[in-house]
């Protein structure tokens, strides 16, 4: 077991150069190409069919030459060649885990694992937690879905380690409550707004939360709110704990990125998924720093392997130095999905440049919705927002402040509605913060 004062979980590969993690990603890219070409039919044809070869990759770069799939793609060659599709480029024998997600349609798809993969994935799993602090003396409640859920067996990442691990799942909001009171849990993971909302219902039902709970520690995943550090320090104020925020997907693995001790940013699973950020519009690179579609190329995974994934995800990366010792790049934000993003009469919003505003108000709850609507052919944003129960300001005036800083930080002006508290739904998993009421927007 490793020492609880040794600061990481592999030194040789989280401290490399730049250089040897690029040559570490080559050189698995390629062998990963060709295990796809030559073991997934999908592959196979699709790689034909550009005229592109495994054996032509000799830089990172290369990977560019290669076509995109996205979440439409899994789906159609699941139906087509059930129950996985022909993209798995292993034998049914050797695939021992499944998760899966509904999507829009509510079929499932599946993600398998070989052995292998199922225990790379979870001794990343380890390495994350430990990156954030998490060691063996912790209490750990993982408090994540476990049905089909990509998220579930990340707890066997906490267990690997030498935490005590409860796997809670998404019990409800009291019994959970219980759990971390009767077991003076130290760390928890779960949503954003879960978070928040957890920890409203704690203080209504008279539950000290820095006297009464132990919890000291919250990953959360599944909403760009973690990255916000507006939203991050709101919940950190709340429960008086440290917030680390999470990414992963179920295409490929749980937790693929996640904050050290820095809190700059999230450390990137470098060695398992090799990230390319594109314009959507050119599909071109964006410089480092900008926005841009997150897609990614898995170098591992060898039961269905994951080649130019269109995540739909808006982010930004660095490769700059992190002050923890770790050199793999960094994921800056999660700013949004492709689907969530509003355009506003010719300017992209998130959720999330919203979100930032809210929580940094702290007259206003934090919670929030965005109604788009069209009038006599242009767009209208409301944002509707809740005063506290504390807030000395007027409904205009908190209107007032709230538009004129929106104007300020997205270029977008908007009808601004003061709710009295408690007026949104609470989301005890993800919140939707987004009323699209335009029809025929998108031709």
């Amino acid at each position: 077991m490793l020492s609880p004062h040794r600061p990481f979980w592999d030194a040789a590969l989280e401290t490399q150069s730049r250089a040897d993690w690029d040559a570490l990603k080559l050189q698995l890219l390629q062998k990963h190409l060709l295990h796809a070409y030559h073991h997934s039919p999908f592959y196979r044809a699709s790689f034909d069919a550009a005229g592109v070869h495994p054996e032509i990759v000799r830089s990172l770069d290369d990977i560019r030459l290669f076509p995109f799939i996205n979440k439409s793609t899994l789906r159609e060659r699941q139906l087509a060649v059930p129950p996985f599709g022909d993209l798995v480029a292993v034998p049914e024998r050797d695939i021992v885990y499944i998760s899966a997600s509904s999507g829009s349609t509510g079929v499932p798809t599946a993600s398998p694992f070989t052995a292998q993969d199922f225990d790379d994935w979870i001794d990343y799993e380890a390495r994350q937690f430990w990156s954030s602090g998490l060691r063996p003396e912790d209490r750990y409640a993982h408090s994540l879905n476990f049905s089909l859920f990509v998220g579930g067996p990340c707890v066997l990442g906490a267990q690997k380690l030498g935490a005590l691990s409860i796997h809670a799942g998404t019990v409800p909001s009291e019994r959970l409550l219980a759990i971390l009171r009767q077991f003076q849990v130290t760390a928890i993971w779960t949503t954003p707004s879960y978070a928040w909302y957890l920890g409203e219902t704690a203080i209504k039902e008279g539950i000290d939360l820095r006297k009464d709970l132990s919890v000291r520690r919250i990953f959360v995943a599944g909403e760009p709110g973690g990255s916000i550090p507006e939203t991050r320090q709101r919940i950190e104020d709340l429960w008086g704990a440290s917030v680390y925020d999470y990414y992963g997907l179920s295409d490929i693995f749980g937790s693929c990125a996640g904050m050290c001790e820095e809190k700059d940013g999230l450390h990137w699973a470098e060695d398992h998924i090799l990230v390319e950020v594109l314009d959507p519009d050119t599909n071109e690179p964006v410089p480092e720093g900008g926005r841009g579609e997150l897609v990614l190329t898995t170098l591992k995974k060898t039961a269905r392997p994951m080649i130019r994934f269109r995540t739909g995800d808006i982010v930004s990366f660095t490769s700059d130095p992190c002050a923890c010792g770790r050199t793999s790049i960094r994921l800056q934000g999660i700013h949004g999905r492709l689907d969530d993003m509003l355009i506003i009469k010719g300017v992209n919003v998130f959720p999330s440049d919203v979100e930032a505003i809210a929580r940094r108000d702290h007259e206003l709850t934090g919670e929030y919705r965005l109604i788009v609507e069209r009038e006599n052919h242009l767009d209208r944003l409301t944002v509707e927002i809740e005063r506290t129960a504390a807030a000395t300001a007027t409904d205009a005036e908190l209107a007032g402040r709230f538009a004129h800083h929106l104007k300020a930080v997205t270029g977008v002006s908007a009808a601004v509605t003061i709710l009295p508290p408690d007026t949104l739904p609470r989301a005890t998993h993800k919140a939707k913060r987004v009323e699209d009421r335009r029809t025929g927007v998108w031709g």
